[in-house]
């Protein structure tokens, strides 16, 4: 019980603190092209293709797939939630680990690859590109300080976003079931509905959250150093 009241607390105060740091929205972005890179690799891993990827500034963004069979639907839409989850849940790891570096070149070569390979907007595509420069300059010249609290932010911001996207996606499935993303193409998929899809996403989400805080007060954590 205490671990969860602990994660509630971090997540209500951290929520809370991104929204007041200058240009937030544009990292909260990170989350949305981890999603949608998590739709676009269980489609390829799935041997289907993706056209592209488009990234909007409200930090919405879409995946245009194909696929041969309908039941590929199912874990390609299931991967956009679970994937942003889990892959907050990676950066806490990494930095637990000691192995800071390593995510922050992950999330710049994520974010190349992406543009190089699936977004074709013009929002989407100046984003990518502005922020891959951004964190290759904080990889190779800024102090260690920096790089480290730069790697946390977005850390820290794909934590909460990777919470609040299920939960506003659960609010749309009881409200507006037809609007709810990727909860409405399971529901059209199967027999649940929207809602639970997305209930199931909220808890997901929560059950990373809680292992993602439980390594900032692991034994043995790196602090905030990044070394390279």
């Amino acid at each position: 019980m205490f671990s969860w009241l602990r994660m509630a607390l971090i997540i209500m105060v951290t929520t809370f603190l991104t929204r007041f740091i200058p240009f937030s929205a544009f990292f909260q972005n990170v989350n949305t092209l981890v999603h949608e890179l998590a739709h676009a690799v269980v489609a390829l891993l799935l041997k289907g293709s993706v056209m592209h990827i488009y990234l909007y500034a409200d930090q919405s963004g879409v995946t245009y797939t194909s696929y041969t069979d309908n039941w590929m639907l199912i874990p390609i839409a299931l991967a956009g939630y679970m994937g942003s989850a889990l892959f907050a849940l990676l950066l806490f790891y990494l930095h637990a680990r000691g192995k800071g570096s390593f995510g922050l070149a992950c999330i710049a070569v994520a974010a190349a690859a992406a543009l190089a390979l699936f977004v074709r907007n013009n929002y989407g595509m100046a984003w990518s590109a502005g922020f891959t420069a951004l964190t290759a300059v904080i990889y190779f010249a800024a102090p260690g300080w920096l790089r480290s609290g730069y790697y946390l932010l977005i850390a820290f911001i794909c934590l909460v976003e990777s919470i609040i996207s299920p939960f506003i996606l659960l609010f749309l499935a009881v409200t507006d079931p037809a609007s709810a993303g990727d909860a409405a193409s399971l529901s059209q998929s199967t027999f649940a509905p929207a809602f639970v899809w997305a209930a199931l996403f909220c808890g997901f989400s929560l059950w990373c959250a809680k292992i993602a805080v439980g390594y900032l007060f692991r034994r043995g954590a790196s602090g905030i150093q990044i070394s390279k």
